[in-house]
């Protein structure tokens, strides 16, 4: 059981590195016990990145406990509703009952539409959307026997536009705001908060990769030379011109604090939204 009955729990998905890590410490400075939950293996073969794993997650783990927090690891895919359901009991046995999920997991991979692979498709599709969901429909039930809690989603922009060679990862990320905001209006009555984050090209493994740089340098109307070093030049200064302040991708740890305040006292009438860690590219989509 926790330490201290009082405090308040988070259980993060994608715990083990980026948004997810920069999270969980932000989390535990600000007084609360964290359970992070990871695949912690590769969740598709058709990714252009190193999988996190499971000293990645300890390493979070680690990063948590010096702040001062109780940590649980937990590791299950997402897609798999009855380990979810699972990891679920096992946090819930051991801090007598969650407060607060942050449903951060997910995948990218890019194709153009008319070549994308079925395993493609449908990893991103399983993972983001249907993964998202598995975790919600576990996880309210829960915050439901708390009395009340906050859930907050891990969307994109591309979430919020089109994508040039990311139809797969652009409609799991557009379904995700559809289910916050349908998941808001429902769980409303039960002093449910449901909210979104929208991150922008942010400085972790699934975005500091060549078919990430390429997919960049296409959108401005060129040629990736399939050099990596090159590339990945080529697509930061596209970021630095295309970012009103300036910078070619945004830390984890500026998206953090958004996801702390969502899940705060502060933020008690604030529900059914999405709030955005972008570098300025929100200017660039219609409110």
């Amino acid at each position: 059981m926790s330490e201290n009955q009082n405090k308040k729990v988070v259980v993060i998905t994608g715990a083990a590195r980026g948004i997810g890590r920069a999270t969980a410490v932000a989390f535990a400075k600000a007084g609360y016990d964290v359970a992070g939950a990871d695949i912690a293996a590769q969740a598709s073969a058709v990714m252009d990145y190193e999988p996190a794993t499971e000293a990645d997650l300890a390493e979070t783990g680690r990063l948590v406990q010096k702040a001062g927090a109780v940590w649980l690891p937990v590791v299950f895919d997402q897609r798999n509703r009855a380990a979810v359901k699972q990891g679920f009991d096992e946090i819930v046995g051991h801090f007598g009952g969650i407060d607060v999920v942050f449903a951060n997991a997910g995948i990218q991979g890019f194709a153009s539409f008319l070549d994308i692979s079925d395993e493609l498709w449908d990893d991103q599709i399983d993972i983001n959307l249907t993964g998202t969901a598995n975790v919600l429909r576990a996880a309210a039930p829960l915050l439901i026997e708390r009395g009340s809690g906050r859930i907050i989603i891990t969307s994109s922009t591309q979430g919020q536009h089109g994508t040039l060679d990311g139809s797969g990862y652009s409609a799991s990320k557009w379904g995700l705001i559809g289910l916050m905001k349908s998941a808001a209006l429902e769980l409303g009555k039960h002093r449910i908060t449901v909210n979104a984050v929208i991150p922008g090209l942010i400085n972790t493994p699934l975005t500091r990769h060549e078919d990430r740089y390429a997919q960049i340098i296409r959108t401005g109307g060129h040629e990736p030379t399939g050099d990596v070093a090159e590339d990945e030049k080529t697509a930061a200064d596209a970021q630095r011109g295309k970012l009103p302040l300036g910078v070619p991708w945004v830390e984890p740890e500026d998206v953090a604090p958004l996801v702390v305040f969502l899940a705060s006292e502060g933020a008690r009438m604030v529900s059914g939204t999405s709030f955005a860690a972008t570098g300025g590219d929100s200017a660039n989509i219609t409110a």
